[in-house]
């Protein structure tokens, strides 16, 4: 079975975060996503847990018994246990947890060594990344560096390589999350991560449709249980990774190296002759791109067990491209919601239904769904703290229109 995961959000437990990140929210809008797998993020945070016990737990897996008007029944919407901590040189890791006992034994031992983790859902830990990993291990946790390259609270924004963080437990972490800087392309420059899986997570703080799963993974599992999804992220038995999705990395907000106060731009080279300090006084903040650009020492070619890499953004975000309107706007809430009424969910929209069908509801909505199926965007970059500016060409409709007459459009099943 193929099964769509975002493994990385949190609860309204969180700093700055919705208080709409609720179990029963989330639940539903993952269905109208298309995500089964939804990790619950924030699984220490003592009132969080206490929430996810109501669920029914079965295999590491929690659901509704309820029907939340029969949405999450239809489309399968589960979680898994997750939490994000940030360590002492504030890298922040992704645990993924067997069960809910598992999970209170992190929280008895990383107690101890916090200050904040019975209030924030994301707790700060006095420890690094090696006793973090062997907490982990002993408690057969899944662990790995969350948003790996973005320049405040990622491993390599303060180490140059796994081991230098993880040390003795660097073979024991089994992914790393990229970040919305940071595609397959980018992250496999750096041959020490050739064969670790990548995850595209959101790090939602809100269920909205253009925050929750903007980002997902799809596996190839046998059945849904906490064991599966392991061995898919180990790669293992048959299971693994089929697709990663993600926004294009230059539309991230550190993508390239800017100053965080005007947001100019700078070259590597300019901002370290200028001492990283921009020409309006401003810290220039170092671009995902750049920081691969050091650490890179291979030609990025992917080994054999990595699965594509599809560049998409939310289809509300889409369609006010397509319509020339903004995200929030009427127009393209009502187009929105006709595409989820037709085809049952985003994923379907974005990557499954073919051209002819999407044409048949909106012509310039499909043909901008195809130019970034194929790849037929144009991203301004961004930088020092602002998204990148996504842009279609004015006669994408019709150049796409024509194309769809000679090939055929891809589907999930081909991933």
């Amino acid at each position: 079975m193929l099964v769509n995961a975002d493994l990385h959000i949190h609860s309204r437990y969180s700093a700055a975060t919705s208080q709409r990140m609720e179990l029963k929210t989330l639940a539903v809008e993952a269905a109208r996503k298309g995500i089964q797998l939804l990790g619950t993020g924030d699984c220490l945070h003592p009132k969080w847990l206490s929430e996810i016990k109501e669920l029914r737990e079965e295999n590491g897996i929690f659901r509704f018994d309820e029907g939340l008007g029969g949405v999450a029944e239809k489309y399968g919407t589960a979680f898994v246990l997750t939490v994000e901590v940030e360590d002492a040189r504030r890298v922040h890791h992704l645990l993924l947890v067997p069960t809910v006992s598992k999970a209170e034994e992190l929280f008895e031992f990383f107690s101890k060594h916090s200050k904040d983790i019975e209030e924030d859902g994301r707790p700060t830990l006095n420890l690094n990344g090696e006793e973090i990993a062997e907490v982990a291990r002993d408690c057969e946790a899944l662990i790995g560096p969350c948003h790996a390259f973005t320049p405040w609270t990622a491993l390599y924004a303060y180490h140059d390589s796994l081991k230098e963080c993880y040390g003795s437990l660097t073979d024991y972490v089994s992914f790393v999350e990229l970040g919305l800087s940071a595609d397959s392309s980018y992250a496999d420059r750096i041959s020490e991560l050739h064969e670790l899986t990548f995850l595209t997570n959101s790090d939602a703080h809100s269920p909205s449709p253009i925050r929750l799963a903007r980002e997902f993974n799809r596996f190839e599992l046998r059945d849904l249980s906490f064991e599966e999804l392991k061995m898919a992220i180990l790669r293992e038995k048959g299971r693994k990774p089929v697709l990663n999705v993600g926004i294009p990395p230059e539309e991230g907000k550190y993508n390239e190296s800017a100053c965080i106060k005007c947001y100019k731009h700078y070259t590597l080279e300019d901002a370290v002759s200028r001492g990283w300090r921009c020409s309006c006084g401003g810290r220039i903040k170092k671009g995902v791109k750049d920081r691969v650009k050091e650490l890179a020492d291979c030609d990025g070619t992917h080994p054999p067990h990595r699965p594509p890499y599809l560049h998409l953004i939310p289809l509300a975000e889409i369609i006010a491209l397509a319509l020339r309107a903004g995200v929030s706007s009427k127009a393209v809430r009502r187009v929105w919601e006709a595409f989820l009424e037709r085809f049952g969910d985003e994923v379907r929209v974005l990557v499954d239904a073919d051209y002819e069908e999407l044409s048949e509801l909106d012509e310039d909505v499909a043909a901008a769904i195809l130019a970034f199926r194929e790849g037929k965007i144009v991203v301004i970059p961004g930088g020092g703290g602002r998204y990148g500016v996504i842009r279609l060409a004015e006669d994408i409709r019709c150049e796409s229109t024509e194309n769809s007459k000679h090939s055929r459009q891809l589907s999930l099943l081909d991933f």
